[in-house]
């Protein structure tokens, strides 16, 4: 039973590894090559969990081998489009001009409803709002709104808005974050003496957020709004 446990831990702790040596992305944005390298590495490691008579190399190797093989291919699609077309495909416009393409729809076996579901959730709710839409290699669509049916922005209205900066979390729970502090471009010392600033103790945030501007919000742990 220990001995499982142990193997458990240290294959869990592997395919972390594994996946962070991979890059960071969610499932829904990963690469053909990607997603079946993640499949494999699930059932390879699954193996010798359950099997405590199966050496454990015999996981780790073939893990490592398929991580391995992922980061070159990443770099040749880096170096070569071809190569990166041949692996991943290609981008394919289902709409184009505001015209549904029904012969790539019948190619990616991409029915009306699937195409509408994709539009709903780009907050797409007239087909007539539509310029393009392109499935990505990915398999998610990418739509572009006609020119007079796309949101105002303050550049359409000549308008000059105030740069803020990024907005971090730089305290939660009372744990002060330098990394968020630093992504800010503020140090531990500000953030403490803003909080004290306020009267308060570190142990009384729940939360505290704060921008390159110098603009911060603070939560007290009764929920309480600074």
């Amino acid at each position: 039973m220990i001995v499982s446990l142990i193997r458990t831990f240290l294959l869990y702790f592997v395919i972390i590894l594994a996946v962070r040596l991979m890059g960071k992305r969610q499932i829904s944005e990963l690469q053909t090559s990607e997603l079946v390298v993640t499949l494999l590495i699930s059932d390879i490691a699954s193996i010798p969990m359950q099997n405590t008579g199966q050496p454990l190399v015999s996981g780790l190797v073939p893990i490592f081998t398929l991580v391995a093989i992922e980061i070159i291919l990443s770099i040749l699609m880096l170096k070569s489009g071809g190569f990166r077309k041949i692996i991943c495909g290609s981008p394919i416009v289902v709409i184009s001009d505001g015209k549904i393409q029904q012969n790539e729809l019948r190619r990616l076996r991409m029915s009306i409803e699937d195409l509408f579901e994709d539009l709903r959730q780009n907050s797409i709710v007239s087909l007539a709002d539509v310029a393009y839409a392109i499935v990505e290699t990915n398999g998610k669509l990418s739509v572009i709104k006609k020119p007079g049916k796309d949101s105002v922005t303050p550049d359409m209205l000549q308008l000059i808005v105030p740069d803020t900066g990024i907005e971090a979390v730089v305290v939660s729970d009372g744990v002060v974050s330098e990394v968020s502090a630093q992504l800010c471009k503020k140090s531990v010392a500000w953030v403490e003496g803003v909080v004290k600033s306020k009267n308060l103790t570190l142990d009384q945030v729940f939360l505290m957020t704060a921008n390159t501007a110098g603009d911060f919000q603070i939560i007290k742990k009764d929920g309480k709004t600074q």
